[in-house]
């Protein structure tokens, strides 16, 4: 990355009040927010397609107090939320930073909700926190989702979404509180009423042309148009490459390449730095996460380079969290796609163990803490183990009940199958008799229903995904074969560290003083869930919260810009 520059060694191209790097639900709300007070935005983004990890991810968003979640009746208290926050991040996150979260995050919402008529969410009924037995925590959750959006609103600019991550049929569209049905569409009559329901609405959607689509699709698109409609320029195909300081060491621009030219780019009020972590560069992934770690399996954008954390480096910005990733047990599909486990690891009739076929944590919990205690045990890979009456049952690797797992997965060593244990544990080069111990200890444990060993189905979290029609619905039996086995890797949706900003969302220098003109959100930033993570949307809703935060702050600068 080119050095930045002094802003009496150029002359500009393009002059903006405020200048977003990044066009994910973070960078999109602060432009919003930006225009809405009054400042002239410009928002780009180096891939030339828009929307970033938000687009490929469910879209959820963890904001504690928003309105969606107030007209359910699924208010808190202050104390309580703030009472969560310290209990899942801990002593390494400030307490300015947690209190404008807390405070700010319901008005971010109201002002969307007001602003335009296209911000509307619902909630995912019933999707736990991520640890609802710690204090403050709520079984019943507190994530919200955008509603399906008709991509077609969009005109031109619908070709400029950065698609899914996964493709669907035509007309097909599923948000995340239908999907947890879905998944037990074999089990329950809630299942198989959404099934119909979607089929349904499929049929409909095909029939009338219109492109809907759910989850972070919708909220990308949404927002896109929202700025749109507020008069704010997007350009594609635009990468920062430096930033712009004056003598006095204030940001007041970018150096960016835009179809090939260099432009500069002078943003009186400030610069807002929302564009990715580093999951992308296996440079900056060898320097900083573990060693077990650092292998790339990554569901982020392929465009997340650590382009902002490395300028913000560059003019002696503080950072912080580098080791760590919003972790995802994943693997890769022969096609080249990215999967995540999410659902499946809550299948009843599974377990996960590690290469001397022992399991070695719950299975069920929250990713980032599954992934937490592979890495520090050094399990990867690790083995995804199930039987044949899971494989009829529920959907695993995107694989729905009935329908036959791809043979490329198997002679691409991705999937292993035997009509035994035994015969099972021979291909993946597991001892057999330490892996029907681990099977049958675990099957002691589901016929009791209790988890000696790591409490699975304790938490409401650990049963969100599960199998409602059996006692505990993240346990059952090991007992029918085939056996199945898929090879699971340490993956992660982006990682966590990035620049230290404070509770306006500056970025703070080494010194400990705040980076006048400099503003950082999202993966861009240090997550101010430290090292855990509160709930489903708990990267999103922060991301869009200090972008409200750093465009509210940016527009308030006056003479003194600290």
């Amino acid at each position: 990355m080119p050095r930045a520059s002094k802003s009496r060694e150029v002359s500009f191209d393009h002059e903006v009040d405020f200048r977003v790097v990044g066009s994910g639900a973070g960078g999109l709300t602060a432009a919003l927010a930006a225009a809405a007070n009054g400042l002239n935005t410009l928002v780009i983004e180096k891939a030339d397609v828009y929307g970033g990890t938000t687009a490929l991810s469910g879209g959820n968003i963890w904001v504690p107090n928003n309105p969606t979640l107030i007209r359910e009746g699924l208010s808190d208290s202050r104390d309580d939320v703030r009472a969560y926050m310290r209990a899942v991040v801990g002593d390494g996150v400030p307490e300015d930073n947690i209190d404008a979260f807390v405070d700010e995050g319901p008005r971010v919402f109201e002002f969307l909700e007001k602003t335009s008529p296209l911000m509307r969410f619902q909630w995912c009924t019933g999707y736990s926190d991520y640890h609802p037995e710690k204090p403050g925590g709520r079984p019943r959750g507190r994530t919200i989702e955008p509603l399906p959006f008709d991509l077609k609103m969009l005109g031109t600019d619908e070709s400029g979404l950065r698609p899914g991550a996964l493709p669907t049929p035509a007309g097909l569209y599923i948000t995340s509180k239908e999907f947890v049905k879905l998944n037990m569409v074999m089990r329950t009559w809630a299942g198989r009423r959404a099934a119909l329901a979607t089929g349904w609405r499929a049929a409909k959607s095909v029939l009338t042309r219109r492109h809907m689509e759910t989850l972070g699709q919708a909220l990308v698109g949404r927002l896109r148009l929202a700025i749109k409609q507020a008069g704010v320029p997007l350009w594609l195909n635009t990468a920062m490459e430096s930033l712009i300081t004056d003598d006095d060491d204030c940001v007041v621009g970018v150096v960016a390449e835009r179809n090939g030219r260099t432009v500069r780019i002078r943003a009186s009020k400030g610069v807002l730095l929302a564009c990715g972590g580093f999951e992308q560069s296996d440079e900056m992934r060898r320097q900083y996460l573990p060693e077990n770690a650092s292998a790339n399996y990554s569901l982020g954008s392929v465009d997340n380079t650590g382009d902002g954390i490395r300028a913000g480096q560059q003019i002696g910005a503080a950072v912080d969290l580098m080791d760590d990733a919003w972790w995802m047990p994943s693997f890769k599909r022969p096609d080249g796609i990215m999967h995540g486990l999410v659902s499946e690891r809550s299948v009843p009739r599974s377990i996960i163990v590690n290469q001397n076929g022992v399991r070695f944590t719950n299975e069920s919990a929250p990713y980032v803490t599954f992934v937490h205690n592979q890495i520090a045990g050094g399990h990867d890979p690790a083995w995804f183990i199930f039987d044949a009456k899971a494989k009829s049952r529920y959907q695993i690797g995107a694989i729905m009940p009935g329908q036959k797992f791809p043979k490329s997965w198997f002679d691409n060593e991705l999937l292993y199958t035997g009509d035994t244990l035994d015969e099972l544990a021979g291909r993946l080069g597991l001892p057999k008799k330490q892996l029907a111990l681990t099977v049958h200890r675990y099957n002691r444990f589901a016929h009791n229903g209790v988890d000696e060993d790591f409490e699975r189905g304790k938490s409401a979290y650990d049963n969100y995904y599960g199998d409602p029609t059996l006692p505990v619905p993240s346990m059952d039996m090991i007992d029918e074969g085939p056996y199945y086995a898929i090879r699971l890797r340490t993956g992660d949706l982006g990682t966590k560290g990035g620049l230290v900003y404070n509770k306006h969302a500056q970025v703070m220098h080494s010194s400990g003083e705040p980076i006048a003109g400099l503003y950082a959100t999202g993966n861009t930033s240090s997550a101010v869930m430290g090292n855990d993570y509160a709930g489903a949307g708990a990267t999103i809703g922060p991301a869009m919260v200090f972008g409200y935060i750093a465009a509210r702050h940016a527009a308030d600068r006056r003479q003194d810009p600290r």
